[in-house]
């Protein structure tokens, strides 16, 4: 692996990161309702969340391109199909209003945000499907461990960091208030960017 697939696998994952979803509402609801300190515990259980399916999906992948070859083109399209699908959902819902904050069943401590968050991520089947099909299309079998890791850690800080910055932007009132100005054309840019993905994905 160069650095350029490296950067390349850690943008992607980030762009699918950033993508609404179950996770994002739930941080910007609990960065609304109970704070930033709060919503950056629920960030660290979201960037656990996700370091549990990129290393689980990364330690079958060796043993999967082995044993089934043609599996990797079926996850191949599987997945560039799954980024399809959140670019055509985030242009289809792009003008819905953002979710008002709900005080229910929120976490009201770091201890348990950070275990809400894990679960919620863990049980997520948006993550599951991105790091079981899009993942076998960017990392080869053969990639040295030190690469891994290094996509691991990444996984892990684009995941907690970028759910910090919800926290922040959400726990203000001003910010929140910006981004449901312009959130049609944020979303939009970001699933047209996530379709060019899924159709590089596909090609290579």
């Amino acid at each position: 692996m160069t650095f350029a697939a490296f950067a390349s696998v850690v943008l992607i994952h980030l762009a699918a990161a950033i993508s609404p979803g179950p996770s994002f509402v739930v941080a910007l609801r609990v960065a609304a309702s109970d704070g930033f300190r709060v919503a950056c515990a629920l960030a660290l259980g979201f960037g656990l969340g996700a370091l549990l399916w990129a290393g689980a999906a990364m330690a079958g992948l060796a043993l999967v391109f082995e044993l089934m070859p043609t599996l990797f083109l079926a996850l191949k399209l599987v997945g560039a199909a799954f980024l399809f699908f959140i670019a055509v959902m985030m242009w289809r819902h792009a003008r819905d209003p953002l979710p008002a904050p709900d005080s229910a069943a929120r976490p009201r401590t770091a201890a348990s945000a950070i275990r809400f968050g894990f679960l919620t991520f863990a049980s997520n089947p948006k993550p599951a499907v991105f790091f079981g099909a899009v993942f076998v299309g960017l990392v080869p079998a053969d990639t040295a461990l030190a690469w891994k890791l290094a996509i691991l850690a990444a996984v892990f800080a684009n995941e907690t960091l970028w759910y910090i910055l919800v926290a922040r932007l959400f726990s203000l009132p001003r910010p929140r208030a910006a981004y449901a100005r312009a959130k049609t054309w944020i979303d939009r840019a970001i699933g047209g960017f996530l379709a060019l993905l899924g159709l590089k994905i596909a090609l290579t």
